[in-house]
């Protein structure tokens, strides 16, 4: 039975149940339920997340970034192979880059992983990253949080990755992965500092072939770049490896590093305190997002926005000053 009010949705009961019975079918309307910006989806979808946020939290969330052509795809599906050949059921997250002139996404990662897609224990969500913040899509932590009240206790969440800040990730993964290339300057990867100290683990992927000796160099130059960062306060060593999506060389130590960060930040209660600073990250995004959504459809705003936008752009108005009557305007000040 559907919700009279609106044909075609569930009741919040039907949703809690069929994720929590592993349905994909019914966990997949959940995720298209919290990435809609109706209104009385966004309800809905808040009564389910709460209804299953019991069930959440045994997962490990392994967050995975690099630029465009490192190879993100091809290692998600090796590792993912690895992953579930040891009796884990994972799930998949991958963030699609979103077209700055049509705002559609390619959503193409089910074809790009397409043997790793037939696998009965592998849910792959492609979600559009629109303009959230290093390519993470706005509802990720929503859809993860579902995913694993659907028994997934791997989630994968893989970025678009391209230099913007990966801080989002981080807010929401246990392990940050970044993947690295040998023979190609920081300035062509585009990766910047603050996203090496956020990294958990460094892999230079593609080391096979001729590649394995610059793999090796790359290694120990990233490993000396890493021990000059001040010393993370879980006391994790981020350690630095080499691997191939192709040959599999090197994916088991990758899954082992993986497995004894966890270990070590369960034992001194670094998990549960990281965590929970995460839960707290996420309430204020979620602040800030509902009042810029409250501010553009505040109908004052809608009246000044556009003459205060044109004065800006034309130089006739200072944008400090254009965003404060707006923001008056907003708190109906006078």
């Amino acid at each position: 039975m559907t919700n009279p009010s609106r044909p075609g949705r569930l009741l919040p009961e039907q949703y809690v149940a069929g994720i929590l019975a592993r349905d994909r079918y019914v966990l997949s309307r959940a995720i298209t339920l919290v990435e809609s910006q109706l209104p009385f989806d966004q309800a809905l979808a808040a009564q389910v997340i709460d209804a299953v946020l019991p069930h959440t939290g045994g997962s490990i969330r392994l967050g995975i970034t690099g630029v465009p052509g490192v190879g993100k795809s091809t290692f998600i599906e090796a590792f993912g192979h690895l992953v579930v050949n040891q009796g884990h059921r994972l799930a998949v997250l991958a963030v699609d880059p979103t077209s700055q002139v049509s705002g559609g996404s390619i959503l193409g990662d089910k074809t790009r992983m397409e043997t790793l897609s037939h696998r009965p224990e592998v849910y792959i969500r492609p979600s559009p990253a629109g303009s959230s913040l290093g390519g993470v899509s706005r509802k990720t932590r929503e859809a993860l949080l579902l995913c694993e009240a659907a028994g997934f206790d791997v989630v994968v969440v893989e970025t678009v990755g391209v230099g913007q800040s990966e801080t989002a990730v981080s807010q929401m993964t246990d392990f940050f992965l970044l993947l690295m290339l040998a023979g190609a300057g920081d300035e062509l990867q585009g990766i910047k500092k603050g996203i090496m100290e956020m990294a958990d683990a460094v892999a230079i992927n593609k080391a096979d072939g001729e590649n394995q000796a610059k793999a090796k160099t790359a290694r120990v130059e990233y490993q000396n770049a890493l021990h000059l960062f001040p010393p993370a306060p879980t006391g994790w060593q981020p350690p630095v490896l080499t691997c191939s999506a192709t040959t599999g060389l090197g994916l088991p130590q990758i899954w082992e590093t993986v497995q004894q960060h966890r270990q070590q930040l369960t034992a001194n209660g670094w998990l549960a305190r990281k965590r929970q600073t995460q839960n707290l990250a996420w309430m204020h995004d979620l602040i800030r997002q509902r009042l810029e959504e409250q501010f553009y459809q505040h109908p004052a705003v809608q009246q000044l926005l556009p003459g205060h936008r044109q004065a800006v752009a034309q130089g006739q108005m200072h944008a400090a000053s254009a965003a404060q009557a707006l923001l008056r305007a907003f708190a109906n000040l006078k």
